[in-house]
């Protein structure tokens, strides 16, 4: 799947220990890797499948938000959402400009997300029933995704690390966006805080889930760490997520559903309830409430903007030509 693509060649195995010292060496300082430095093949494979997941998660996310800007319950709120859908849109560009520096190219990408071999987010699998969705989502949903995605700005990969600080800039004012709705909605009517809590409800364990499966069922996180693609466990990264939520749950006065959850002195961090493993790996394999539904949806916008992409690629062609003559 993953080939010589040029931008990142593999090498002749009688140069790659010179130049896997090198790729190590430059790791352990802490320097990043560019485009143009040589890597090891397992290390771009990995790197290729991590943005690509991101890049899918940024465009698949836009659907269950976009269900909601023609119902939004104000100007205010329709301007607001469709702007953070924009700014979803731009993540995903981000993205795949940093995979396709990797050798790939995006539309290789769109096939591999559209035939099911590459994934997106768990999370985005999940139906957005009411207005209060749109708080959960942004206070909890990018809440994490902050939690996950400020420590891939030091990522040991220059594009990929670029390309998060501006996603995680935008990402702070959608977290903001939806502590904002739901602070509201859990101040107004008791119909409407009822309506914050059962958001709240639904959503808080899938957003556990977004930091992938424990660290013993992990496959590569140990590599991805090492490489420092990561910089934290999915455990550390899920527990420090948990503590950042529960002060700002108390500031909303809703309640956190996890009966379990309690604070580890010891450890100095909160401990929380089993999360339902099955239900993440039946998400996964494409058995959640909405997987069909997204990526028939984004087979059709693939399908319906072919034309655009056919007329850009034929003006470029004739400025090109026009250049040259």
């Amino acid at each position: 799947m993953y080939g010589d693509f040029g931008s990142v060649r593999s090498v002749d195995s009688e140069e790659a220990p010179d130049r896997l010292a090198a790729f190590e060496a430059t790791i352990a300082a802490d320097s990043m890797i560019e485009p143009r430095d040589w890597m090891p093949e397992a290390s771009r494979k990995t790197l290729v499948r991590q943005i690509a997941q991101h890049a899918h998660s940024e465009v698949i996310g836009m659907q269950p938000e976009g269900n909601w800007i023609s119902r939004a319950p104000s100007l205010r709120r329709k301007a607001i959402l469709m702007a953070k859908v924009q700014d979803e849109a731009g993540h995903g560009a981000y993205l795949y400009s940093a995979a396709e520096t990797l050798g790939v190219d995006r539309a290789e990408l769109f096939d591999l997300l559209l035939s099911g071999r590459q994934k997106y987010s768990s999370i985005f699998n999940y139906p957005t029933l009411t207005w209060a969705d749109m708080g959960a989502i942004g206070w909890l949903v990018d809440g994490a995704a902050i939690v996950n995605q400020v420590p891939i700005t030091r990522c040991s990969y220059g594009p990929y690390a670029r390309a998060m600080v501006r996603i995680c800039k935008e990402e702070s004012f959608h977290q903001r966006q939806g502590f904002e709705i739901l602070h509201t909605l859990s101040r107004g009517t008791p119909a409407q805080k009822e309506m914050a809590q059962d958001a709240l409800d639904r959503w808080w364990w899938p957003s556990l889930m977004m930091f992938g499966p424990p660290d013993d069922d992990s496959p590569h996180n140990d590599q991805s760490m090492a490489w420092k693609i990561k910089r934290f466990s999915n455990d550390e990264l899920r527990r420090r997520f948990v503590d950042m939520c529960v002060p700002q749950a108390e500031a909303l006065d809703l309640r956190l559903p996890d009966p379990d959850l309690r604070f580890n002195e010891q450890a100095g961090s909160h401990d929380f309830g089993p999360i339902d493993w099955d239900e993440f790996w039946t998400v996964v394999k494409g058995n959640g409430p909405c997987n069909r539904q997204r990526l028939d949806h984004r087979r059709a916008a693939q399908e319906e903007g072919a034309w655009v992409r056919d007329a850009a690629l034929a003006y470029a062609a004739k400025r090109d030509s026009r250049i040259a003559a």
